[in-house]
């Protein structure tokens, strides 16, 4: 049964926390499931609108224009003044708290690895190891016609779009809507879900497949589901065990030095 969403602040909140930080000191192997809420904290906005009041993407550039992969094979010059515009915000982009605080845990032996649906790698710059990027990757960007693979730092934007050695156009390396997820990444993906004690489930909406069927795999082989966000997902009532609302960057350091504390006593 899911307990009453709180504040992020309070004693019922630090209860709730004391909770979680005891299911992952006595979980044999816990798992992180990240979506775009965990990012929103540095700076990056959702795809979709949110209740914080940032504006999607998708508010402004319609995906079926802009976000297919036969778009950008019929005009990359015009999918990349999106991904133009999103390159300058992943660019300066950060890792917040809670990327952070994920990495400790994993350092600590306590987390054995990160699901997300997030493209920016900000969990690897954090520290992060173990990650699987579901959704692939900012870093680098691929050639459609060569298939030569190269650092999106080194690609300069100011001619679109941006083309390989060869002349072929370079592609960054996310999925677009239209392609498919590569099948050992899912697989390693369920596989995470299905043999892990505890999962955490910080900042997803619970609305993109596969990512959102991970949480009812991980608790119908037995595991504790603990959601971190700032608002209700279709997750909370029937999925989640322990549910701590309020933003990923404040929560989840509280989170992981509590389960330092367990570890020490």
């Amino acid at each position: 049964m899911s307990l009453t969403p709180l504040p992020p602040h309070g004693p019922q909140l630090e209860t709730l926390i004391l909770l979680a930080a005891n299911r992952v000191r006595a979980s044999r192997r816990t798992v992180a499931l990240t979506g775009a809420g965990l990012s929103v904290e540095s700076g990056i906005p959702p795809f979709r609108s949110a209740a914080c009041g940032t504006v999607g993407l998708w508010e402004r550039y319609d995906p079926m224009e802009y976000a297919t992969i036969e778009a950008f094979e019929r005009d990359p010059a015009r999918v990349w003044l999106m991904l133009r515009e999103m390159s300058a915000t992943l660019q300066r982009a950060r890792p917040n708290p809670g990327h952070e605080a994920l990495a400790r845990l994993e350092s600590s032996g306590m987390l054995a690895g990160i699901i997300t649906q997030n493209i920016d790698g900000l969990h690897q710059e954090a520290g992060s190891r173990e990650v699987l990027e579901l959704h692939g990757s900012w870093r680098t960007m691929t050639c459609l016609e060569c298939r030569r693979r190269v650092a999106s730092r080194s690609v300069p934007l100011a001619r679109l779009p941006p083309l390989c050695e060869c002349g072929g156009a370079l592609k960054p390396d996310v999925t677009l809507f239209g392609e498919i997820i590569p099948s050992p990444l899912i697989d390693a993906a369920w596989e995470q879900a299905r043999s892990c004690d505890c999962l955490v489930v910080v900042g997803t909406s619970a609305e993109v497949a596969p990512a959102s069927a991970i949480p009812m795999a991980a608790r119908g082989s037995g595991a504790c589901v603990i959601e971190i966000n700032i608002e209700p997902t279709p997750l909370s009532d029937d999925v989640v065990d322990l549910r701590l609302q309020g933003p990923a960057g404040v929560i989840l350091p509280r989170l992981a030095a509590a389960v330092g504390a367990l570890r020490e006593n």
